[in-house]
């Protein structure tokens, strides 16, 4: 038992230290080499515009459940001139960044692990490193570039169309005041809560694509060994993002 547990302990030690250093490597990469723009724009196209649907589609119900809610809950208290400022607040500073993160995490996410351990598996990625070319620069570091710059603003379209969500449904179907909803938002909200929300979504796509560039990178052999790294991926970017959440919020309250 003592030597599983040993052996268990060395083993999440590597891959941290293996993670690691792939940050880094690929940070060091951005900064000496970034990749062609075609590749990024590529990755920009992937990664930001075709995950457009899905998060206008989550973002406008998600104001919608929160005007319905904070117009119920602020109702009890007469400050039913209040839900904008509620919407806003909860969208801006923690639903907006987390939820955009974890819809581009299970469409584009997932996808980028599959790829690159595809690319592993078939020999690919040796094929590069043979003829002296660093698979960093063609395969991770446009990944890296067009995540930190999509989610930013796909957290932003977010944003909006969750605050028109919360209007539609606390305006024109409950009855709040027009005027209250945006005058109250427009006088609670500061910059720096707009800078909490984009320092959130640029470091959550940062992680993104760390962990799916990694898990690909890492995949094991066969088919089973790539769908094993997806899911991986998808399920410890969720967690991490969730878990980096609450220490950026603690830090940037």
């Amino acid at each position: 038992m003592v030597q599983a547990l040993g052996h268990t302990t060395i083993g999440v030690l590597r891959d941290l230290g293996r993670a690691g250093w792939f940050l880094l490597y690929s940070i060091y990469m951005i900064l000496r080499q970034p990749g062609s723009l075609v590749h990024v724009m590529k990755q920009l196209r992937f990664i930001g515009a075709k995950s457009l649907f899905v998060i206008v589609l989550t973002a406008a119900f998600t104001g919608m459940v929160l005007g319905l809610q904070g117009y119920y809950t602020l109702a009890k208290f007469g400050s039913e001139g209040m839900l904008g400022t509620a919407v806003a607040l909860s969208l801006i500073r923690e639903l907006g960044p987390v939820l955009a993160a974890l819809m581009v995490t299970g469409r584009a996410g997932s996808a980028i692990t599959a790829e690159i351990g595809i690319m592993r598996i078939t020999e690919q990625i040796d094929a590069l490193e043979t003829m002296a070319l660093d698979p960093f620069k063609y395969l991770v570091t446009p990944k890296f570039i067009a995540a930190m710059i999509s989610l930013p603003l796909l957290c932003a379209i977010f944003d909006v169309v969750g605050i028109y969500g919360g209007w539609l449904v606390g305006v024109k179907l409950l009855g709040v005041n027009p005027g209250a909803y945006f005058y109250e938002m427009e006088n609670s909200i500061v910059w720096r809560d707009v800078y909490s929300g984009f320092m959130k979504s640029f470091s959550f796509g940062l992680i993104i694509a760390w962990i799916g560039c990694y898990k690909g990178y890492y995949a094991g052999h066969g088919a089973e060994g790539v769908s094993k790294a997806t899911t991986e991926s998808v399920v410890l970017t969720s967690v991490i993002i969730l878990v980096w959440d609450y220490f950026l919020t603690s830090v940037l309250l």
